[in-house]
């Protein structure tokens, strides 16, 4: 784990797992020096009318990994504060990225105050060229009112002259994933859904400024890429370097 103080790039970035602000490390990467983004944000659960998150429900939801939320970061900006935080993220990861690049970005529909926030005004003026529904096998369900949500949106934000790698393109625009189970982290990724992103691209380095648990740099380096991770958690670094660790010492 890479302490942000004195970061320089590429030696303290490439194949590292740095801990601080994404934004603020963001910005020691030079301009179009990443070929992919893959990325999901902490959604602002906990600033929610819907959902339950808030109502300290026991029993069923009592061990749920979202009530307890993030280390380091509490989920639970006002909405505008949020918008800004993401849509100042984005710029970095626009900026960071090449011409022939993209950013794939996960985010959650969600109904707040009888209006959907479908995400519009954080990704909007940035150009982008698809919306990936990931339909999740499972899940749970917080509010007895709504039906229990099983899909969540990926938005490919791409530059002028980005590609899918051959073949790619026969995928449809819905994908259908098991969640991780068997991961401390209250919001993982799938590592499947990752791969199958990363490896429908040619892209050699990839970045994720909100890297969890560690999946987007187990599935770059299966499939022989490099990776740039960032997470505000020391814990969550911790977390993924270890699980970095275990995966490349399986496969010998």
């Amino acid at each position: 784990m890479t302490s942000s103080a004195q970061m320089k790039y590429p030696e303290d970035f490439i194949n590292k797992i740095v801990c601080g602000d994404a934004i603020e490390l963001m910005r020691s990467i030079p301009d179009a020096s990443v070929d992919l983004v893959v990325t999901s944000p902490p959604y602002n659960l906990k600033n929610s009318t819907g959902n339950g998150m808030k109502d300290g429900r026991g029993g069923k939801w009592a061990n749920a990994r979202l009530i307890n939320g993030y280390s380091n970061h509490d989920d639970c900006m006002p909405h505008e504060e949020y918008v800004k935080w993401q849509r100042d993220c984005l710029n970095e990861m626009y900026r960071v990225i090449k011409n022939d690049g993209a950013i794939f970005y996960n985010h959650k529909w969600r109904v707040q105050n009888g209006l959907l926030q479908d995400r519009r005004d954080i990704v909007d003026g940035f150009p982008l060229g698809q919306i990936i529904i990931w339909k999740r096998k499972g899940g749970i369900n917080f509010n007895r009112g709504y039906f229990l949500p099983t899909y969540e949106v990926i938005y490919l934000i791409a530059k002028q002259y980005f590609n899918l790698a051959p073949n790619a393109d026969v995928y449809g625009d819905v994908w259908e994933f098991k969640q991780e189970v068997k991961n401390s982290h209250p919001a993982p990724f799938p590592t499947s859904l990752i791969e199958r992103i990363i490896s429908s691209t040619t892209a050699e380095l990839i970045l994720d400024p909100f890297m969890g648990s560690g999946t987007t740099a187990i599935a770059a380096l299966k499939h022989d890429r490099s990776y740039i991770g960032i997470d505000i958690s020391p814990e969550y670094c911790k977390m993924a370097e270890d699980r970095i660790k275990r995966e490349v010492d399986q496969w010998g």
